[in-house]
């Protein structure tokens, strides 16, 4: 009766979590679920649920949980449960075909998970979880429900074997992966292919749902197999450009036999278009078998069925008005290129007819630009490629790219023009607001069109005169509406986008005198364009237009400014001809020109400010950056202004501003102070203006703080900027002891308005890094030490306010407190380690500022849970950096600190070690390195006859470690875990720690050797034993440079060794467990 009860309740909460609407209910729901996976008698209640349970939200339950309980990795379930588990899971879903989707779908990815995890699991010889393929022909036996399962549970477990997860070694998992694949995963795939030939041959009536299921779950099992991760190379899903499938060698059979090929092309012309698209994305993996399969007559044999296959679908092309068919299509003709050469191509015996119908496919597909617009990437690819092989193609077929490329580059220019009035009209997204999709396709383009580029040009000037006249023509006339105007606008965009691309394509040692004079012809029009539009921008501008020319500046740079260019360049000639420009000078000081205009008149325009800031070098003769050192003021650039409502955060651009400005005015700076004070005379006023408002007790705090985030913003980019010595000290007795007490004001105000408080510590972050050792102060000037006073002053105020803040939502948590907390941390990091003060005199003259910093270093340390530590990467980072130079160079303050602390930053080292950032993990081992040195040397001395009394703190700390020795044993275990088990990508930083922690804990490590060592199958266990007796080789019991160093040696060649050893063995991975 109570488990009846029970039930009903486990039922209600499960029909709670799944189907209501009320936020609260479903919390609850959760929790109480939660507590039940939790609960010790988990498994038997599963299976109560599976055998009795009425409802699909209880059966999704309880396999939702016997996957989680299969797949923990403290504790895991025994063989024989996991065993017990698998049968009865094939015998339930055998017994009940018609369960809802989604709890058959559950049960699957439950058989799979056990599968995987138990591949290397024995059982009297026998490896009982691997006769999967037995497992499911009773299911394709039976009828075309049980045949849908057993199919879904093939593909299901080829799809989680492939895919690596969290939780397990990346080296576990790809030796199952490798084992999969050499024993069981080519059977699978013949069976998948003979399979489809069956269901092909009969006449399927694939109205009935099932039989419809049936086509598509052996289609997504053939993918899943051609799809599958061969060698372990592709870690990331989204990288379609991975475009070799590295089928291994064995299954060379059914690659050469063409009607592998076949039966492909003739599903994709005998089934509906849903289930389509998945023939084609087998192809596409099909197509991209490694060239190195075949020898070079099975490769022309292969081709050639690919070609006609292609050939096929262009002359029957109705299905390819589903966008998914034509999407996988683009795809699959994008191969055609990435992975056979031109010059294997043109030798098909169709090629003339296939490169015709391609074309021709292309340039409908460009022309009806609204359909489809992701797919046309891999159009353009194809054609990229085929245009960037034509000087290479040693064949004497013709390729008859002369012909079709010019088509292909006419029908992207001319159909991207004619899409303006559409998307003006109806309103319809732009292409040209997804500017990392139209820098893609520009880059496609600009090989493309250089392929017969005279044609090119000359499409290019007839557009662009006929677009700049009607323009010209419309501003002039009175009466013109705003839409025709835009509509040229738009056209003329594109086209300076355009016009960029085609100039940056061009290759120096193909390029001909011809074609440099024609990039003239079109620059000259840009530039002239650009002179217009200037004239107009008191009135009106256009944001787009104006990020196309910068784009197209940036690729005439690229090409025609600097060294390497000819002076005597046709282009130059042809400029000088039309604008006057003789050399790079002139058409430097247009650059300038532009680059002022748009501050001036864009300020308020982030891309455009952000862009324009961007190219900036080579400049700094010119008159008009001479102009911008005297009077960068917000009444030359409105971005500078502080009237405007713009947000606080939006005054970035303003650091990149003042770091050109920096880096323009250190050039010719030398040791001049007179032409400093100049140049800083704005950022003097906007102190002084700020002083003032402090000083009286009502100001006006939005303007406050405006002009000091402003202000603060522009010093950051200036100190950015000054790395030499002599510059930096100038802007140092600039600010101190002058404008510092300003800034302490600000933290005390406004601590909890980050927008405020961020610039202002990354502002005090920047001063006090010593950037190419630019902090040198003299032998008689205190300044270092005021310095640190002042960077401890600020850290206390910050840190001793912020903590009132109490407790966070975890959503503003970062914004709020833990950013500017990370910013201390780095300020902390960069004084500690900047080698300008002598931290010893703090103590000797009873100065508190180093215990102030410190202490409120503990206390903001102690106020983070450890998992926002790592789950913050900057916070991380700062915090793990400090950390290193604190265990390094104030051991003392750290031996001082109470046991909860002592032990709160150990195991933060300890969870850091297992990090994915390398730098984190690197910044532990070097922590772990300097604490474990410091014992030993501690622990050596206390045992020395005539040794000098410990200091307190020394013999404290020595105390702590006694009484926790888990903690370093620990992480002795998980070091020696990431060594010897998974993919060590910091060997040496790993190695350092490593010997310290052995000679702490001898008695420990000998057991963990052991343990390891009795893990290995039988026949391994002496090898390994040796491996182990090497590593100590000559090894003494001290930690001096000599002997670590050969300790690192010992090391590398002891992990080669035990790969080498685990290689040939089928482990179990008990170690691994033993030492989580």
């Amino acid at each position: 009766q109570r488990q009846n009860g029970r039930r009903t309740q486990l039922e209600i909460l499960c029909k709670q979590l799944y189907e209501t609407t009320d936020t609260t209910t479903r919390l609850q729901a959760e929790k109480a679920l939660v507590e039940f996976t939790n609960s010790p008698d988990c498994l038997s209640k599963c299976q109560l649920l599976l055998e009795s349970g009425s409802s699909s939200y209880s059966q999704l339950l309880a396999a939702t949980c016997l996957s989680k309980l299969v797949s923990r990795t403290s504790n895991p379930l025994p063989l024989e449960q996991r065993i017990d588990i698998r049968n009865y899971v094939l015998n339930y879903l055998a017994t009940r075909p018609k369960l809802a989707a989604f709890v058959t779908q559950a049960l699957i990815q439950l058989y799979a998970r056990i599968t995987k995890l138990g591949w290397f699991d024995c059982q009297k010889e026998d490896y009982i979880f691997r006769n999967v393929i037995v497992d499911v022909t009773r299911f394709l036996q039976d009828s075309v429900e049980h045949c849908i399962i057993g199919v879904t549970i093939l593909s299901q477990l080829t799809n989680e074997i492939n895919q690596a997860d969290s939780t397990h070694p990346l080296t576990k998992h790809r030796k199952i992966a490798s084992s999969f694949r050499d024993s069981s995963l080519f059977d699978i795939f013949t069976l998948s292919c003979n399979l489809l030939k069956q269901a092909s041959g009969k006449n399927l009536n694939l109205n009935d749902e099932s039989q419809h299921g049936l086509l598509m779950q052996l289609l997504k099992l053939a993918h899943n197999c051609l799809n599958f991760d061969f060698i372990g190379t592709s870690t990331d899903e989204s990288s379609d450009d991975l475009c070799t499938v590295q089928i291994p060698t064995s299954w060379r059979s059914a690659f050469l036999d063409s009607s592998t090929l076949q039966l492909f092309f003739d599903l994709y012309h005998s089934i509906p278009p849903s289930l389509s698209p998945l023939v084609l994305s087998c192809l596409v993996q099909i197509a991209s078998v490694r060239r190195s399969l075949f020898n070079n007559a099975e490769r022309a044999k292969f081709l050639s069925h690919l070609v006609d296959g292609v050939k096929r679908i262009l002359e029957n092309p109705q299905s390819l008005s589903d966008p998914n068919n034509y999407h996988e299509f683009c795809r699959l003709l994008a191969r055609l290129k990435s992975n056979y050469q031109l010059g294997e191509l043109v030798k098909v015996e169709n090629y003339p007819e296939v490169i015709r119908l391609i074309a021709n496919f292309t340039v409908t597909s460009l022309q009806h630009w609204e359909f489809a617009p992701n797919s046309v990437h891999y159009l353009l690819s194809l054609w990229q490629r085929l245009a960037a092989s034509v000087p290479y193609v040693k064949a004497t077929e013709p390729h008859m790219l002369e012909t079709y490329t010019p088509e292909v580059t006419k029908a992207y220019i001319t159909s991207r023009l004619e899409s303006i009035h559409i998307i003006l009209r109806d309103g319809l997204e732009d292409p040209l607001d997804d500017a990392g999709l139209v820098q893609q396709q520009l880059d496609q383009l600009s090989t493309i069109g250089r392929c017969e580029y005279e044609k090119t040009c000359a499409l290019l000037v007839q557009l662009f005169d006929q677009s700049a006249q009607s323009y010209q023509e419309l501003l002039q006339s009175t009466n013109s509406s705003t839409m025709d105007i835009a509509v040229q606008e738009g056209r003329l965009t594109w086209l300076v986008y355009i016009i960029g691309a085609v100039i940056g394509g061009r290759v120096s040692f193909a390029s001909t005198d011809e074609q440099d004079a024609m990039d003239g012809e079109l620059v000259c029009r840009v530039l002239q364009l650009m002179n217009l539009t200037d004239s107009r921008l008191a009135q009106a501008g256009n944001e787009k237009l104006e990020l196309a020319m910068l784009s197209f500046f940036e690729q005439f740079r690229k090409i025609y400014i600097g060294d390497q260019v000819q002076k005597s360049s046709k282009l130059y000639r042809r400029l000088s001809e039309v604008l006057g420009l003789n050399d790079e000078t002139m058409v430097l000081s247009v650059f300038i020109g532009k680059i002022i205009t748009n501050l001036k008149y864009w300020g308020q325009c982030e891309p455009i400010t952000s862009k324009t800031l961007h190219s900036v070098r080579k400049l700094v003769k010119l008159s008009a950056v001479q102009f911008m050192l005297n009077n960068h003021t917000s009444e030359h650039f409105s971005f500078l202004g502080v009237n405007n409502q713009a947000n606080l955060s939006d005054m970035r651009c303003r650091t990149t501003f003042y770091t050109a400005l920096g880096r323009l005015l250190m050039v010719d700076l030398g040791e001049d102070e007179d032409q400093f004070e100049q140049f800083m005379l704005p950022l003097t006023a906007a102190f002084e203006a700020i002083a003032q408002m402090f000083s009286t007790n009502t100001f006006n705090e939005q303007e406050a703080k405006r002009t000091l985030v402003g202000l603060v913003r522009d010093l950051r980019g200036i100190a950015f900027a000054f790395n030499a010595k002599t510059s930096f000290m100038m802007l140092f007795d600039w600010i101190y002891p002058s404008y510092m007490p300003i800034l302490q004001r600000a933290i005390e105000l406004w601590y909890h308005v980050p927008a405020c408080t961020t610039p202002v510590l990354k502002l005090m972050a920047e001063l006090v890094h010593n950037r190419s050792q630019r902090l040198q102060f003299d032998v008689s000037s205190p300044n270092g030490i005021l310095l640190f006073r002042e960077t401890s002053k600020m850290i206390t105020t910050y840190g001793n306010r912020i903590l009132t803040l109490g407790e966070l939502p975890k959503d503003q948590v970062y914004a709020l407190k833990l950013k500017g907390i990370s910013i201390c941390f780095s300020m902390l990091k960069a004084v500690l380690s900047g080698n300008y003060v002598n931290f010893g005199v703090f103590r000797l003259y009873g100065d508190d500022a180093l215990d102030n910093a410190l202490q409120t270093f503990i206390k903001l340390l102690l106020s983070i849970p450890h998992s926002d530590l790592l789950d913050y990467p900057k916070l991380s980072q700062s915090y793990y950096s400090l950390l290193e130079v604190l265990t390094q160079d104030h051991m003392n303050f750290i031996a001082s600190l109470e046991p909860h602390v002592v032990m709160y930053i150990l195991s933060s080292i300890s969870e850091g070690l297992t990090a994915l950032d390398t730098m984190v993990c690197t910044g532990c081992c070097s922590s772990l390195d300097h604490i474990v040195t410091y014992l030993f040397k501690q622990l050596s001395r206390s045992t020395k006859k005539r040794a000098a009394p410990m200091a307190q703190e020394s013999d404290r700390f020595l105390h702590i470690m006694q009484q926790h020795p888990e903690m370093i044993q620990q992480m002795l275990s998980t070091v020696l875990n990431i060594i010897i088990f998974e993919d060590c990508r910091n060997q040496w930083s790993m190695s350092r720690p490593l010997l310290g922690l052995i000679l702490l804990n001898e008695k420990y490590f000998a057991d963990l050797r052991n343990s390891i060592v009795n893990s290995q199958p039988p026949e391994k266990q002496q090898a390994m034993h040796l491996c182990f007796e090497n590593l100590m080789e000559g090894i003494e019991r001290n930690l001096l440079t000599k002997n670590r160093d050969r300790f690192t040696q010992n090391l590398s060649v002891f992990r080669r060794e035990v790969n080498d050893s685990m290689k040939n063995s089928t482990y179990g991975v008990n170690s691994n467990d033993m030492m989580s």
